[in-house]
Formats: C-alpha cells, structure tokens, sequence
C-alpha cells in the first residue's frame, strides 16, 4: 500500500497553501465566511424575517438578530424536519445529526446541509490529517487503516424521508464508497445500532487488519481497546497493531485518558496524539503543532462565523459579543457559530479560551451548563482535569472516568464536592489523590479557594473510588452507549451523583 500512502499524503499536503492563506489573513477570512452565509441565507424564511439582503456589516448583524439557544431555535428546526425546506438555509436538508443531549434532556436535531457536510465536516477530516502529516512528513498512515467508532442512523422521527444520527454515522453513511478500503471497520458495522453486538463485530475485524491510526471519544476507544486486550490475552495494543501511530481525538478533554493511553495502552514514543474540536454543529478546530498539547488552531474557512461571549455576559438575555479581532488571551467565553447549516448565532454551550492569537489557536475550557457554582466557585471542568491529573500523578493512579457534583449546605452542615471516579489503576494512597485533588483545585481556582480557606464554606472533597465498568453501565442504563454521549463531567445539582450511588448501592 506504499504507492497509495505516497498518492493519497500527496494530495492531502496541497491543502496547507489553504490553510496558509487564512493564517495570514483571518479577520478577512472570517468576514469573507460571514458575507457569503448572509448572502447564501438572504432568501431564506429566517433571512427575509431578518432582512438579510440589507445587512451589510457584521454590526448591523449583531443588533437585528437574536443570540439563540436550541429551544428558542427549534420552532424553526422542527419545521424542516418535518419536511420544509428554505427555512433557515437554502439548500436542502435531508440529514440531521442527533446529539446526546447532554446539557438537556431532550435530544437535539441538529441540520446538516451538503455545505456543512462537504465545507466543514469532510474538509475538517481532510485537514487534520494534513497537518499530522506537516508534522509527521514520513508517517505511513495509508500503509495501513484507520479505526472509527461511529455512531447510529434512524428515519427522522418527524418525516421518514430523511435521516437522524451521530454526526459521526452521518459521515460515515456519505463517505465515498473508496473510502472503506482505507477504513475500518466496514460501515454496515460502523453503523449498527447494538453497542454491544458492534463491538464484538469490531474486535473479530479490527484485530486482523493493520490499524495505523484511530478516531474516536476517548471515552469508548478506551472500552473498545480493553476488551480487545482481555480477548486477546496481549499486553497492550502495539503487541496487535505495531504499526500504530496515530490517535486523533475529541469531545471530552484528553488529559485525564493521557496516562492510560501512554502506560497501558501504547506504551511507546512512536504513538502520537492530535487533539481535535468537532461537534454535531460542526467542525471547529485542529491541534496544528503536536508540541502545543490541549490547543487547536481554529479553522477560520469552514463556512462557520465566530461570535465569543465574554463570561460577565454568559447570563444576560442577549448578551454582548466580541469577533475574531476582539478576544483576548486567557479569558473564558462562550462560543456563538453561524453556519452554513442555517445555525444563526448559535450558542453552542463550549467554553474556549484563546492560547495564541497570532494564529488564532483556542483549547476548550469547559461548558456553560457544565460546572459546579453551588456556592459561588465556579468550578469549571478545566479546573477539574487538571486537579484530577495532578491527584493521578501524585498517588500513582490511573483514570477511567468521573463525574463530580455539589453535597448542599443544610442543617447547619457545611458543602463540599462529591466525586465519583473510576481508575483502571487506583491510587495507592487515597487520602493523598483526595488532598491534591483538593490542593489543585485551590491552586487553578481562587474562588474554590476562597470557600475552602479554614473550612469556612467547604469541606474536603468527598471521593467515591468505584470499580471498573460503572460509568460502562450507568451509560448503558440510560440509553446512552457509543457514539456522540459522553459521561457527564460536571453538574451544578446532584442528578448524576444520586442516580450513579444508587446504582451502584444496587449492584453491590
């Protein structure tokens, strides 16, 4: 496959003129991206409420249309996906990519026009491999194949003639038919809806092939590569695929996984790991340089205009927002995406914190309705990875997952946090993971330390060390394995907290 590798690397390398091109000249960029949705849109039902064809700068923008949530936008979603169309964009939608919801209970449809497929999607896939590539211009990737984990497709439930899946299985369903010679496992398996009958079906065919590269949460590629070890009998993944090289990853912060992956999983300096930021809505961002761990470059040419909220703004009705040329470094905003899904002003419900802005590069610090603010911290679920990788280091751990929540105030008892968390290897001192779990916390955090100080508001944390498979069968309980969802990290109440300790009070 060597010619092939030397073809498909070749043409993959032509993209970083593009990608150049917006380095040098974003804010131009960007306003281009923002003239061609508003022109793309104009006769669209949301363009003509909103008068489109008379917007002639990105202010007059900001002052007639609304910042929106999903609710206040799914009147219009509901609409074209019970069949109309021009509704909020102008080409047809005949795919909805699903989302787990995870910041609301009810699921979410999210348009998925051929622009945002072709435009953002599929060029976001082209592209991270071309800059893997930029910084592993001897990498073999195509001698071997790449190991997905999608999602599931179903009939829309609102109109049988179009479709609703993980954006994961939406991509896969519209991938070339070329496409599966490089990839794996075929997509009839990629797509099954039974997570437990997929993944038997993977381990019997990813186990022959020769895999070079992986993409996926790492959440399930953990899931799926342990069971591959234990039927296997094999000490870690390279003993399988020696060839490896490659794990590209994404929807939850990688840092807590970093440890397993590199120790027990691929226990070698030949494996790398690129970092990426893609969601239902679209595809954001791309680690561009393997030295700069936890940050992205945005990527400015995807048919998305970028709106930032400045955190004192997160909670007004229509808050103001800053552009591209706006932000400033090291401040926390939440993310506002226009796209050429028909997405308008879109809060998306991402943190970011820009790292660079010359070029433009951006790490996700957490979600506007992912933190603990019981009692005024504002514990973000940055602050919480970090505190559990140092808690890891420090008692010689390993993460599996976790999820944390507040213990009220009541009675005269003061709060604290309470943590669940499961270790593939768990710490050899507990009372030590707790203190600098703790001690972390108060270093990343001054208003987390603020109520520690002296126990005046909070206590020490409360940490439950579960066994291994819990979160596995809590996801499982809800519906929710593979694809999209994700283990909630966060909540500001005790939903997750009491449901998972009730479980596991069940089972014992």
């Amino acid at each position: 496959m060597s010619m092939l590798n030397d073809i498909l690397s070749f043409f993959l390398k032509r993209r970083i003129d593009r990608i150049e091109q917006f380095l040098r000249n974003p804010i131009d960029t960007q306003h281009r991206i923002f003239h061609d949705l508003i022109e793309n849109a104009r006769y669209t039902e949301w363009g003509l409420k909103y008068d489109y064809s008379s917007i002639d700068t990105i202010k007059d923008f900001q002052e007639r249309v609304p910042i929106s949530t999903y609710e206040e936008l799914y009147p219009y979603i509901e609409r074209v996906l019970k069949g109309e169309q021009n509704v909020l964009w102008a080409s047809e939608i005949k795919w909805f990519s699903k989302s787990s919801g995870t910041t609301n209970s009810r699921s979410k449809f999210i348009p998925v026009s051929e622009e945002s497929l072709e435009d953002c999607h599929y060029r976001g896939g082209k592209d991270m491999m071309t800059l893997y590539l930029n910084n592993r211009p001897d990498a073999k990737l195509y001698e071997g194949k790449g190991l997905s984990i999608g999602g599931t497709l179903h009939p829309n439930p609102f109109n049988a003639n179009t479709q609703a899946g993980d954006i994961s299985a939406v991509i896969t369903k519209n991938l070339p038919a070329w496409a599966d010679f490089i990839r794996t496992p075929p997509s009839e398996v990629a797509l099954l809806d039974n997570w437990e009958e997929k993944m038997e079906q993977m381990i019997q065919i990813c186990t022959q092939e020769n895999v070079t590269s992986i993409l996926g949460v790492p959440t399930w590629t953990v899931v799926l590569l342990e069971n591959i070890l234990e039927r296997t009998g094999k000490k870690n993944i390279l003993e399988i695929w020696p060839n490896f090289e490659v794990f590209v990853h994404g929807a939850v912060a990688f840092q807590p996984y970093r440890d397993l992956f590199r120790t027990k999983l691929f226990p070698s300096d030949q494996v790398t790991y690129l970092e990426t930021y893609n969601a239902s809505e679209g595809f954001f961002a791309i680690q561009d340089e393997l030295s700069r761990v936890g940050e992205m470059l945005l990527m400015l040419d995807y048919g998305v205009f970028y709106e930032f909220i400045p955190m004192e703004e997160w909670d007004k009705e229509q808050p103001k927002t800053l552009t591209l040329e706006e932000v400033e470094l090291d401040k926390n905003y939440a993310l506002v995406i226009s796209t050429n899904a028909g997405l308008w002003r879109y809060k998306i419900g991402d943190t970011v914190k820009f790292t660079s802005i010359n070029p433009y590069r951006i790490k996700v610090s957490g979600r506007t309705k992912h933190f603990i603010n019981a009692f005024g911290e504002e514990v973000v679920i940055e602050n919480a990875d970090m505190a559990i990788t140092e808690a890891c280091a420090a008692a010689s751990a390993t993460i599996a997952d976790y999820t944390a929540g507040p213990v009220y105030m009541g009675d005269g008892s003061k709060g604290c946090h309470e943590w669940i968390i499961e270790c593939s290897k768990k710490p050899e001192n507990e009372a030590l993971f707790i203190e600098t779990l703790d001690n972390s916390l108060r270093k990343v955090n001054s208003d987390y330390d603020a109520k520690r100080y002296k126990d005046m508001a909070l206590l020490l944390p409360k940490v439950h060390f579960v066994e291994n498979g819990t979160f596995y069968q809590w996801m499982s309980k809800r519906g929710k394995l593979g694809g999209q969802n994700k283990v909630p990290r966060l909540s500001n109440s005790r939903e997750y907290l009491d449901d998972i300790l009730l479980m596991v009070r069940e089972l014992a």
